[in-house]
Formats: structure tokens, C-alpha cells, sequence
């Protein structure tokens, strides 16, 4: 391990993965060789939530990551016995998760005696005043009506920290803010009051940088020849060590991939970010403008000199909403004339959108994937050799989207030559808007499972 292992003044805190889907072996890989004190699965993205309370209430399935469990079987065997660990994929039901971690420990060699304790109280789907306004528009909660599924505080680090002082050594959680669940468990070790912006200031800092694990060690730096980023394959997935001072040096597992300098802490440093000098989190508002970043060793970079301006009143609050079907199909065309072929195949599904089903042909996006879906204003140079007529369907009406179907199926036979490899996919969606809620109205507690 770079760097060595943890001194007794020091934290070392690993990040486990930086979503819901992330890999496996980069977290098993720390957990064995990271020395770790902690070891943090974040996992949930902002339309994540959502969608687990959607499942929830419709008893499709688990409001929580079930995907956690294989993360958590995959690390038990190499986890020291001192080494808590804490994961936002309780997302709408940490309660849940956390009796399920339990059966798991009781069932596992490598888990007996630990702890587990649930955060709740995220959900403030009953306390967001009807009258708080959406971010960047004139509607209120209120207007949303029956299309609101869910909404989650992003709450700090106070209520995990509590948990761990009560003797967890699993801290299951819902909705946090991401680097909040890093900073717990570095403040509890340093007897830092999650009351004070300035001393959460470091933890929340070394929270950000991690929150995204392979995006510091190179997974979102590397950009082909231009920026080149070693090993990717076997991308090593960050950690810290934290000092009592709140200087921390970030590191990364030896002969893992990846890449840890000053360009890619920098980086992430700013992803994100709207204002470097106020940026809003639920511990602290952090002013980035001073903090260093000093490359110290191969893949051993130290940040310092973290500092905050008070912490916000309110807490953000992200509001699931019920967006309708998403429906997409395309087809595929291949070889001369495969641009003329794809324009013609949109152009016969927007003209029966319009002539025969006597619907808006505006509803329905048309795209040609592999020319220009990504940049319609720009004209790309040369004939593509390959491309996709795409054409997709926002909708509340699901005739509507089967039908969209059935029309893109049809170019099978109906022209224009050559259509091959139809893809067609269906899906329910949340969308996800934001508001803001006065902290004193979010309570969020501690409930110990075992």
C-alpha cells in the first residue's frame, strides 16, 4: 500500500464505490490491502432514491440497493475487525437494509459481533412545506399533485456519527449529502462537533474528493491522448489518510490502475461545483479558494488547508416525480446512402405520426445516433458507414408508446432498404426536480438493529 498504513493520528477512510452499480473488486481490493479504519459504499445517485421509493410503494420489490449485500459478503472476509463500515443504499428503506445486513453477519464467519444501526428520517415527503418552490421554476410542491413520488432531505453527517459513538460497526443510511457519509466516521475519530463548519470543514472536504472513488484516480480524467490514464482495466478505487490537523494525503492500493496527481484531485475538486467559494453542503459551506494541492510521492497527493463560511440553513431536498413512459426505438442502416436511408425511415414515422394517427409529430424526437444526436446544430464532415434512425416518445398515454413502437417494427418491411437490428425499450420514469427545507424541520435519528 502506498504510503504505508494509518498511523495512530491518522484516519484512513476508503472509498467502496461511487454508485449503485459500480465494480466489485476495486473495494475488495482495499478492504484486503488498505489497512482501513473505514470503508464507504456511496450509492445513490439523485434519481436513484426515486425510483427505490416507487418500488417500495408498489411492492415491485426492496426500497433499498439489495446489490449491497453481495458488496458487503465480497468485503467481509478481508475487513479488520476495527474497520466500520457506512453506505447510503438503505435510499428509501434503511431499516430494511439494515435487518438484512444483519441476517448476513449472522450467517457469515467474519460477522459475528458487529453492529448495525440504521439513519432515518431523510424522508420528508410529509414535512416539504406545499407552498416551497421547485428550483428554476414557478411551480411549487404543491402544483405537483399526485405526481409526487418522494422527497429526501440531504442530510449531514450528525445522526451516522451518532451511530458509531453508540458502537456500530454498519451504518445504513438513506439520503445524505455524499460526502457527509465520509466525513462521520473521520470526525468521530478526531472528536470533531458536527455542529462546528470549521471543524467538519477537512472531513467534508476529504468527503468530496471521494465520494466518486474511481473518478479521483482517473476513471472521468482520462480523455484518450490527452490525458492518459494508466490501467484502467484494473482501476484501484481511492483512499485518505486524515490527520488530526485535517491534512489529508490520498492513495490508492499498489498495482492497482489508475492515476492519483494533482490534475485529477484537482478535478474532482471542482466537479460539481457552482460556486468554489460557497459551496453548500449540509455540515459546512466550504470556500475552496485556498485549499492546496501538493503531489508528495507516485500516486500520493496531500490536500490542505480546507475552511468554510458557516453551513446553510436549509437543507436540499430532492423531490421524485412522476414523469410518464419513456419510449424509444431504433433501427439500424448500414452502408452507401445509410444517412439518406436512416433520414427517410424518421421522416416516414413523424409523416404516420401526423397523417394517420393525428398526433403531434413534434411529441416524437428524432435523432440519428452515430451522426449527430449528440451535436444537431453541427454538421458533421463525411458519410457515416453506419448509423441509427432513433426515435423516442415522452408520454403519460402508454398506447401512445406502444404505438410509437409498432410504427419504428414496421420499417422492417415498409422502407425505407436495408433496416436491421430494431431495438425497442419501454420504461417507467421519475424525474427528478429539487426545493429546499428549513433544517429544523428535518429530524433525522439513529434506530440500532442489533
Amino acid at each position: 500500500m502506498a504510503g504505508g498504513g494509518p498511523t495512530v493520528s491518522t484516519f484512513r477512510i476508503g472509498a467502496g464505490s461511487g454508485f449503485a452499480g459500480d465494480r466489485f473488486e476495486p473495494a475488495e481490493i482495499l478492504a484486503e490491502h488498505g489497512d482501513l479504519d473505514a470503508l464507504v459504499f456511496e450509492c445513490l445517485a439523485e434519481r436513484t432514491i426515486g425510483l427505490a421509493q416507487q418500488r417500495a410503494a408498489s411492492s415491485a420489490g426492496a426500497g433499498f440497493d439489495r446489490l449491497f449485500l453481495d458488496r458487503l459478503t465480497g468485503v467481509l472476509p478481508h475487513l479488520a475487525s476495527r474497520t466500520r463500515v457506512l453506505t447510503n443504499a438503505g435510499a428509501a428503506d434503511p431499516v430494511g437494509l439494515a435487518r438484512a445486513v444483519v441476517d448476513l453477519l449472522a450467517a457469515h464467519p467474519r460477522g459475528a459481533g458487529r453492529r448495525v444501526a440504521a439513519v432515518i428520517g431523510d424522508d420528508v415527503t410529509a414535512r416539504v412545506p406545499s407552498d416551497a418552490r421547485i428550483t428554476g421554476t414557478d411551480l411549487t410542491i404543491g402544483d405537483l399533485g399526485d405526481r409526487l413520488v418522494s422527497a429526501n432531505a440531504y442530510i449531514g453527517a450528525g445522526a451516522a456519527m451518532r451511530a458509531l459513538e453508540n458502537g456500530a460497526d454498519v451504518v445504513i443510511t438513506g439520503r445524505m449529502g455524499d460526502a457527509a457519509l465520509f466525513a462521520a466516521p473521520i470526525a468521530v475519530h478526531h472528536g470533531w462537533d458536527d455542529a462546528s463548519p470549521d471543524e467538519m470543514a477537512a472531513p467534508t472536504l476529504v468527503g468530496h474528493l471521494l465520494e466518486c472513488a474511481g473518478q479521483l484516480t482517473g476513471g472521468y480524467f482520462a480523455d484518450g491522448d490527452r490525458k492518459v490514464v494508466p490501467g484502467l482495466a484494473t482501476l484501484g478505487f481511492p483512499y485518505a489518510d486524515v490527520a488530526a490537523d485535517g491534512v489529508a494525503e490520498f492513495g490508492k492500493a499498489d498495482g492497482t490502475g489508475g492515476l492519483i496527481s494533482r490534475a485529477t484531485v484537482l478535478e474532482q475538486l471542482l466537479y460539481e461545483i457552482d460556486d468554489p467559494g460557497r459551496y453548500k453542503t449540509p455540515d459546512a459551506t466550504l470556500d475552496l479558494g485556498d485549499v492546496r494541492i501538493d503531489e508528495v510521492g507516485p500516486d500520493r497527493v496531500r490536500v490542505s488547508a480546507a475552511s468554510a463560511q458557516g453551513r446553510p440553513e436549509q437543507l436540499k431536498v430532492s423531490v421524485g416525480v412522476r414523469d410518464g413512459f419513456l419510449a424509444v426505438g431504433s433501427i439500424a442502416y448500414a452502408g452507401r446512402g445509410a444517412r439518406e436511408r436512416a433520414e427517410l425511415a424518421l421522416r416516414i414515422v413523424r409523416e404516420r405520426w401526423d397523417e394517420v394517427h393525428g398526433r403531434d409529430p413534434g411529441e416524437v424526437r428524432a435523432d440519428l445516433q452515430g451522426y449527430n444526436s449528440l451535436r444537431p446544430w453541427h454538421e458533421p464532415h463525411g458519410e457515416p458507414a453506419e448509423v441509427r434512425a432513433r426515435l423516442s416518445l415522452r408520454t403519460f398515454d402508454r398506447v401512445a408508446a406502444a404505438l410509437l413502437h409498432r410504427e419504428v417494427e414496421a420499417l422492417y418491411t415498409n422502407g425505407p432498404a436495408g433496416g436491421g437490428g430494431a431495438d425497442l425499450s419501454l420504461k417507467e420514469t421519475v424525474g427528478i426536480v429539487s426545493t429546499f427545507i428549513d433544517r429544523d424541520r428535518v429530524e433525522p435519528r439513529v434506530e440500532m438493529v442489533s
